[in-house]
């Protein structure tokens, strides 16, 4: 049998299998002329299976292990994009102390600030203030 063939002809038995009887667990089985076909029932990955020295090997099938390892670059240059992006920040500034004289500057506008809404809030006292009139009769304590 040709070997292109192989593989849908195995998927087909396992296909064919699972319509027939529902897998209670996470994979189906399916025995074929080279080993055993293994289909994820989650994920939908088919393994073949071979026996080799009273162990039993699993193998991505070709088409399977070529968007498996497609997907695993994306993923890959995808973290090292996220990895590169946090090392240098929000935005790729690097958040930094300010130094003594942004501090110095900083405070001098503020200084100015409050001095100039102190000096409104005297003049808003002083015109609440009724003139004090010399001339008006205050009494006197004997």
């Amino acid at each position: 049998m040709n070997r292109m063939l192989m593989p849908v002809v195995t998927l087909g038995g396992v296909f064919a299998a699972l319509a027939q009887e529902p897998a209670p667990g996470r994979y189906a089985m399916q025995k074929t002329d080279s080993g055993i076909a293994r289909l994820d029932t989650q994920t939908g990955e088919v393994s073949l299976c071979q026996e080799k020295n009273g162990d039993i090997v699993c193998r991505m099938a070709a088409d399977e292990r070529t968007a498996f390892e497609l997907e695993l670059d994306l993923l890959n240059k995808r973290v090292e994009t996220l990895e590169k992006a946090a090392s240098e920040g929000p935005l790729g500034i690097k958040p930094r102390l300010p130094t003594k004289e942004e501090i110095d500057q900083t405070m001098g506008v503020m200084e100015r600030m409050m001095r100039s809404f102190m000096g409104i809030v005297k003049d808003l006292e002083s015109e609440e203030k009724p003139p004090s009139d010399k001339t008006e009769d205050v009494p006197q304590k004997t």
